[in-house]
């Protein structure tokens, strides 16, 4: 489990937190469908929302790093946490949800699956040129941390996460 920043994202266990003072000062979030087209759309909301937030400067030119780690957690999961043709038991609820949160300091992007299988980065020894497999590895590389935790209460699954910081500018 990636360590750095798991404490900022202790609302994360309970799904997205709710706006308030002691919580991000906003947050989105987006439901995806169950085929690897979402992957560009996940990207388009990202951007869309960083905009609105207006978060382009205070990124400092890593606009692209978010959108590579966002497509990145959500083609693992619709990859590795989906079962295969099995029918989602709540039709209602998606199987898969991006949730992006920004505090004054930080931002979170927020992939949330059905599955409570730990992801697997891998090793630093291992082939990095293979085809797949270099996701998570990709995603630790682009952020300032990221992690996972199982979902809390009625909610089956897990939540990968990563976080940036946000530079000071106002």
């Amino acid at each position: 489990m990636g360590t750095k920043g798991s404490t900022m994202l202790k609302p994360l266990r309970q799904g997205p937190p709710p706006v308030g003072a002691a919580s991000a000062s906003s947050w989105a979030s987006c439901a995806l469908a169950a085929r690897y087209e979402a992957v560009r759309g996940a990207r388009q909301f990202t951007r869309t929302v960083l905009g609105q937030w207006k978060l382009d400067d205070r990124l400092d030119d890593r606009l692209d790093d978010v959108s590579v780690v966002v497509s990145e957690l959500v083609t693992n999961a619709l990859r590795h946490a989906l079962p295969g043709g099995a029918p989602h038991e709540h039709p209602l609820d998606p199987p898969v949800r991006l949730h992006l949160m920004r505090w004054a300091g930080r931002l979170v992007c927020a992939v949330r699956d059905p599955s409570p299988d730990t992801p697997a980065a891998r090793a630093s020894g291992e082939d990095l040129s293979a085809e797949s497999g270099r996701g998570l590895f990709l995603v630790e590389s682009f952020s300032d941390g990221w992690g996972w935790h199982p979902l809390a209460g009625a909610l089956r699954g897990k939540v990968v996460w990563a976080l940036f910081r946000l530079a000071d500018h106002p």
